[in-house]
């Protein structure tokens, strides 16, 4: 074996590939940008083909990058983004939608109805969700109900449903393996995380087939092998883990209490509960962490929608900035007597608020705001609603979880020190940005890797974790508290519920 790994991550808004070497290093990515679709309000899709061959250009494009032939990948490992739904005919494996991505907001009355009916502690007390919009059971079950003949085909077992992952490995395999693993199926509103199975109850309550779902495997495991004519030779898969959970690996946050938190389109905090199922007292998740050898570990999560997806409007949607880096130089800048607020719930807030129907505001203006308070805002905004989460999982896990462990961050925008170091002042906590910031595709690799038996195990992965800077907290109290204080009134004034 030749002891390169190829990892996929397939993001929200892009796909990448990574080769990494025997020892652990990268030799080669690609990276390939795909199509956002808002055909309403609150609605985001993604073209499911668009995305296979974003993954597949990226793939290929990773092993020449490294100099390499597809002969000399030891195996795959498959990272994700979570709950995005794809529908596709089982002997085609052509999508029968547009894939509805978590950030889909198109079920939140369908939502409500089952809380009207007080279904939300079942669901809550099966998967450890809530019932929210961003998770996939009711996704799909709106496409079984709007895409004409869908749910007909279903019962048939005519159709296939996956998360991203799941589509993937059928696509890779030619078909021959429907399946993905545990962390990616706990966040289906569908899955029993105590029972690790699919659940008969709420498959019933939102009227899903058992016919159309995976087979649910640990996260290393055989995943089969991919279709030789696809990146030039038949590869086992060996890993796959949703981003989150893989970003959680990559940082080697293996021990119960540690605390991380992944900055990409949104931003994502995971505290390994180790094996304690722990129920959150404060809209937090109760998730798999990760299952390696039938062993499950479980996680309290805090979901952020908005993160860099907040910096790509100031881009995209404002024009203020012509590239995400010159934020940091920008936020710099602002008056630091101006108090602005931005309250990013372009698609509703998350954890630990739950509110579909809020949207963003900017408050605190003035006759002399201007674009360097409104990229300082943004970024705060990232650090105030982390703290949101942190604040959460200190009620919800025995002891202060932020007294317990430093935050270790991962993601696109923990390159910015500007942004880490006002993240360490508003947390009063220190933060650890690893040597790795790519953590999402390198723990989807080392569960390639491990499986593999070429890349080291759980307790020497870990050990060789390393940290390129720590960020200390140096903000005056005072200061902090006020501003602690201006958000969340800020917050309060954009609540529908």
């Amino acid at each position: 074996m030749s002891g390169y790994i190829l990892a996929i991550d397939q993001g929200t808004t892009s796909s990448r590939a990574i080769v990494y070497d025997a020892q652990m290093q990268p030799v080669g990515v690609g990276q390939q940008e795909f199509t956002q679709h808002f055909p309403d309000s609150g609605w985001v899709e993604h073209d499911a083909d668009e995305i296979w061959q974003s993954v597949v250009a990226t793939s290929r494009a990773a092993i020449k990058n490294a100099g390499l032939q597809a002969f000399d990948i030891t195996a795959i490992g498959i990272t994700n983004q979570r709950e995005t739904v794809v529908l596709w005919d089982r002997k085609t494996g052509e999508p029968v939608h547009r894939a509805i991505v978590w950030q889909d907001r198109r079920t939140a009355r369908f939502c409500e109805r089952l809380k009207d009916r007080d279904l939300e502690p079942l669901f809550t007390e099966k998967t450890g969700l809530l019932l929210d919009p961003y998770f996939s059971g009711t996704k799909i079950s709106w496409l079984l109900d709007n895409v004409e003949g869908l749910r007909g085909r279903a019962e048939r077992g005519e159709i296939c449903f996956g998360t991203v992952d799941s589509f993937l490995i059928y696509k890779l395999t030619g078909g021959k393996v429907h399946a993905t693993d545990a962390t990616n199926a706990s966040r289906t509103l569908i899955y029993n995380i105590a029972d690790n199975g699919w659940d008969e109850d709420l498959l019933e309550i939102l009227k899903i087939p058992v016919g159309i779902l995976p087979e649910v495997k640990d996260c290393a495991d055989d995943f089969g092998m991919t279709d030789a004519g696809i990146l030039g030779a038949a590869i086992p898969i060996l890993g796959v883990a949703g981003d989150q959970h893989a970003a959680t690996i990559g940082n080697a946050c293996f021990e119960p209490g540690m605390l991380k938190s992944t900055y990409g389109t949104g931003c994502f905090a995971l505290l390994n509960t180790g094996a304690d199922r722990v129920p959150s007292s404060n809209r937090l998740l109760t998730t798999i962490a990760y299952r390696l050898n039938g062993k499950t570990t479980y996680a309290l999560e805090g979901s952020i929608f908005i993160a860099g997806a907040a910096v790509q409007w100031l881009r995209d949607g404002l024009g203020m900035i012509s590239s995400a880096s010159e934020v940091n130089e920008l936020a710099a800048k602002a008056d630091p007597n101006q108090n602005v607020y931005l309250v990013p719930a372009f698609t509703g807030l998350g954890a630990p608020y739950w509110d579909s129907d809020a949207r963003g505001a900017m408050l605190g203006m003035t006759r002399n705001t201007g674009p360097a308070e409104f990229a300082r805002a943004v970024l705060e905004s990232v650090a105030y609603q982390t703290l949101d989460l942190l604040d959460a999982m200190q009620k919800d896990w025995a002891g202060d979880a932020r007294s317990q462990t430093v935050l270790r961050v991962d993601g696109g925008m923990v390159a910015s020190d500007w942004t880490m170091q006002k993240l360490a002042d508003i947390l009063a906590a220190p933060v650890d940005r690893p040597v790795n910031m790519e953590t999402t595709a390198f723990g989807a690799a080392w569960l390639a890797g491990s499986k593999a038996g070429i890349w080291p195990d759980q307790a020497d992965f870990a050990a060789n974790w390393k940290r390129e800077r720590r960020f200390e907290p140096s903000m005056d109290e005072t200061r902090r508290v006020a501003g602690i204080a201006g958000w969340r009134d800020a917050v309060s004034r954009c609540l529908t519920k």
